[in-house]
């Protein structure tokens, strides 16, 4: 259990060096898009603005995941990450909006001046740290199997894409193509919105113990397959934060000892750990009977 908690902490530094990472270059985004006029630029700089608000709701629920259980929260405090994440979602769908809004109101306006070249420069900045923000942040999370952290290392690519995105609008308004710059600020509105979409769809599915299927299926055929385990009666799984929780029902031979049966069951509890890192797993036995009895 305390390894576990470790691991939060060491995901914790990848969450910090993300949020140090778009508060740069939200500032720096923001005011060379208001000196060089470019939209895509400043619709850019906010998407780093939510992501920092984004990424703080993450540091702030794997911090407080780590408290350990206590009377009131005999589970741990696990799914603390996951509501942050909910509250998260909310403040992108409104920076999503007021880009996408702002571009539009751009667009229509006729009030499209080329933007200065010095945005480029800053916008491709902006792709180059956030690749190498990628690239940290996503080998850290394969090294202590943090799907938190995974999931914001991909997030740390899109901004780069996103960056790029920009980039091909201000260039593109430098060719006499004013109107590219104002579109790439829509499309990055879009994404914004799309991904306060996505957070906001998972977590309503977590809090709701939903489950993977797929995954259900592979636990399933992993415990069936451990030896001293004749059936899986029963197999039920839920995520609290970044982990998963699961109770099992296995039926085992009946003439066995209750010590050669709780055997069985570390062992699948071993294998659970190994092969699917489930570190919290319930596991009751049955003896088996004869079918038809």
């Amino acid at each position: 259990m305390l390894e576990k908690y470790e691991d939060l902490k060491i995901g914790e530094k990848g969450i910090w060096i993300s949020i140090a990472a778009y508060i740069g270059l939200a500032v720096v985004k923001i005011i060379a898009a208001g000196l060089g006029h470019s939209e895509g630029l400043k619709a850019d700089g906010l998407n780093n603005l939510s992501d920092v608000i984004g990424n703080a709701a993450i540091l702030a629920g794997l911090i407080i995941a780590r408290k350990p259980p206590d009377e009131d929260h005999r589970y741990g405090h696990f799914r603390a990450e996951t509501i942050a994440s909910l509250f998260a979602s909310f403040f992108m769908f409104f920076v999503g909006g007021k880009v996408l809004y702002d571009a539009f109101r751009k667009f229509f306006s006729g009030e499209q001046v080329p933007p200065d070249w010095s945005t480029a420069w800053v916008a491709l900045l902006g792709a180059v740290v956030m690749l190498l923000v990628f690239r940290l942040n996503f080998r850290l999370a394969k090294k202590i199997n943090s799907q938190g952290l995974l999931a914001a290392s991909y997030d740390n690519l899109s901004d780069a894409l996103v960056s790029v995105g920009a980039l091909i609008g201000i260039i593109g308004a430098r060719f006499r193509m004013p109107w590219l710059d104002p579109l790439a600020a829509a499309v990055v509105g879009l994404v914004i919105l799309k991904t306060a979409w996505d957070i906001f769809r998972q977590t309503l599915y977590f809090l709701s113990d939903g489950f993977d299927q797929k995954e259900l299926r592979a636990i399933h055929e992993t415990v069936r397959s451990i030896d001293g385990v004749l059936d899986v009666k029963s197999l039920r799984a839920r995520m609290l934060g970044n982990r998963t929780f699961v109770d099992i029902t296995i039926s085992v031979n009946p003439e066995l000892s209750i010590k050669e049966g709780h055997d069985i069951a570390d062992l699948v509890e071993e294998t659970l750990a190994k092969k699917h890192h489930i570190t919290y797993a319930h596991i009751h036995i049955e003896p088996e009977t004869e079918k038809g009895t």
